[in-house]
């Protein structure tokens, strides 16, 4: 804080800094709290679909060793077949609160089913039930990545907001209030001063005009005193020298 020189200016400034920091503290707040919501959404949703993958898994690998009971081996078959894909993974980003969260979705590439021909012989139901359920399980699979990954990321950026709502709650505003605390403590000393520094000047000036109509009212007196005298003595003379029988006529 010794740094900052105690300054009107340097006051304003740092009021400003505190105001923004304010601000930023009351949005990361805000910010926080969403991501908080979103973050138990994930996670109860995560809960969910591995509860229902459980019984999603044992219903498709059950679906498969019935369609191998029916229909055979078939999985040979189905490997030396022509493999195309009739699902893909799409990727995507949804925005939280200004956190770009990946998204993950399948969408169908409108290709046929391989190996139509599998279970003419027998099994033919049974095995379009394995497509059935194993598609589903995929879905389901998809999902949950989606759902985990966009969890990891938002559990990364709550942290982070977290930090930054902490930092600026107990670190950086208080800094800003102790600087301008200092700048007030050091502004109200120097009115203090100035403050006693003219009260100083003017008692000095004060005593001064005191002296001063002391001594003009003793000058005044004396000067009243010794006035008193001369106009007596200028009266006497005067009278007593003054004689119109003594005046000569004055002829023109």
């Amino acid at each position: 804080m010794s740094e900052v020189p105690p300054t009107r200016m340097n006051q304003q400034v740092f009021k400003v800094k505190k105001k923004a920091a304010e601000g930023g503290h009351k949005l990361l707040k805000k910010k926080a709290d969403a991501l908080k919501v979103k973050f138990r959404d994930y996670a109860k949703a995560i809960a969910e679909t591995k509860a229902n993958m459980s019984s999603d898994a044992a219903s498709a690998f059950f679906s498969l060793t019935q369609a191998e009971y029916a229909a055979g081996n078939f999985k040979n078959k189905v490997a030396e077949g022509p493999m195309t894909a009739r699902i893909r993974v799409g990727a995507g980003v949804d925005n939280i609160a200004g956190v770009k969260i990946p998204v993950f979705s399948l969408y169908e590439t409108g290709a046929t089913a391989d190996n139509q021909s599998l279970g003419l012989v027998g099994g033919g139901k049974k095995i379009q039930n394995v497509r059935d359920k194993f598609t589903n399980f995929v879905e389901m699979l998809i999902k949950l990545a989606s759902l985990q990954t966009s969890f990891m990321t938002l559990d990364e950026a709550l942290k982070v907001t977290n930090r930054r709502v902490n930092a600026l709650e107990n670190v950086t505003i208080p800094k800003i209030q102790g600087v301008l605390d200092y700048i007030s403590r050091e502004l109200d000393e120097l009115e203090r001063e100035d403050f006693t520094r003219l009260k100083l000047v003017q008692g000095k000036k004060e005593s001064q005009m005191e002296e001063e109509r002391k001594r003009k009212e003793a000058e005044k007196t004396m000067a009243l005193k010794s006035g008193k005298s001369v106009g007596k003595e200028n009266s006497a003379d005067i009278t007593a020298q003054f004689d119109a029988q003594d005046d000569e006529d004055v002829v023109f």
